[in-house]
């Protein structure tokens, strides 16, 4: 575990512990935000690095301040407003990051309310502050993923290119997925009558219609699922190919499947491996959890994997309900095959 991680899942625990007493700004600033920055490696103490209460005057706006203002070598990296914990982060909250950043040279600036970190930079316009950020980090739910682009912003990794490129990157694949995610459920009749014209003699119209957008939703995501499960199984069948399997890449939804849980999911395959046929486990991926299966029935699970968080937890079946049981790593689980044996049983 790298250092930012522990310090951030640190700061996970204590926003946990101690949300009711860090509710006011002011307790969020001390208490978490600067903290957040100094595991950034950032100089918390020096206030030619870390600068609060940064004043840029702008017309018509004379004394405002935002909370602070992080710069290196006489140059503007980064502006930051904070909230409150309980405050729901909306457009209305960016105004003064809005004015400040016209008048300053930073290409960065931070909405926090201590567990959301919004990253805005000016893609749309130069010097001219988009309204979208281009990455939130969830202190309280982040990935590994998530946890590496944040630690471009830190101290030692910070490249004001390296982080645009990427912005722009994540900005696209965003919407990407948020047009594909879309297509997967209600795909557009445009969309749908290119696929009919590939593999349909008939008229597109009336129940033609109707059925081959259905068609096209039920294939898109038996592609997703059986390309997963090809490169599962491959791994399973070749143990030289598990770390490829691992690493390759997963489709690019709403609902990310990380390589943890991948991973996860092969460990509770190997685990039954000759208690239960092998090939009806199935994994089948969640916003907030990663089921794995028996038979791919929802109503078989044989564990839930709540991988999306600092603080690790597989869900046992073999009780009533379902038992969350911390883990550190994914060796840990070696320990649970009786449990799991036992969960598969109960299905027959």
């Amino acid at each position: 575990m790298s250092s930012l991680d522990t310090s951030v899942a640190a700061l996970a625990s204590r926003i946990r512990e101690y949300s009711e007493t860090i509710q006011t700004e002011e307790a969020v600033k001390t208490s978490v935000v600067l903290p957040f920055l100094q595991a950034l490696g950032y100089d918390v103490f020096n206030p030619a690095e870390v600068i609060p209460e940064f004043t840029a005057d702008t017309p018509g706006k004379k004394g405002e301040k935002v909370d602070y203002a992080i710069q290196r070598d006489g140059e503007m990296m980064l502006l930051i407003e904070c909230k409150g914990l309980s405050t729901q982060l909306t457009d209305k909250h960016i105004g003064q990051l809005l004015r400040y950043f016209t008048v300053t040279s930073t290409r960065f600036a931070l909405l926090t309310n201590g567990r959301e970190y919004r990253f805005f930079t000016d893609l749309e316009h130069p010097n001219r502050m988009d309204h979208k950020p281009f990455f939130i980090f969830d202190i309280l739910e982040y990935s590994q993923a998530s946890l590496a682009e944040l630690n471009k912003f830190s101290r030692s990794e910070f490249s004001v290119e390296a982080i645009l490129a990427q912005a722009e990157r994540l900005k696209y694949v965003s919407a990407a997925k948020r047009l594909l995610s879309g297509w997967f459920d209600t795909p557009p009749e445009s969309f749908v009558k290119l696929v009919a014209n590939e593999i349909y003699e008939g008229q597109f119209r009336g129940p033609a219609r109707d059925m081959l957008a259905n068609v096209v939703v039920a294939a898109i995501k038996e592609i997703v699922r059986e390309k997963l499960q090809t490169r599962i199984s491959s791994a399973l069948a070749d143990p030289e190919v598990v770390e490829e399997a691992v690493e390759g890449p997963v489709p690019e939804s709403e609902i990310e499947t990380t390589h943890e849980e991948l991973e996860g999911f092969l460990m509770v395959k190997a685990l039954l491996r000759g208690e239960v046929d092998t090939n009806r486990i199935a994994i089948r991926d969640a916003k907030s959890y990663c089921a794995v299966l028996l038979d791919d029935n929802n109503r078989k699970p044989l564990a839930r994997l709540h991988f999306n968080r600092s603080q690790k937890y597989i869900g046992l079946f073999d009780g009533e309900n379902e038992e969350k049981v911390a883990i550190n790593s994914l060796d840990e689980m070696l320990g649970l095959k009786e449990r799991l044996v036992e969960t598969a049983k109960k299905y027959g």
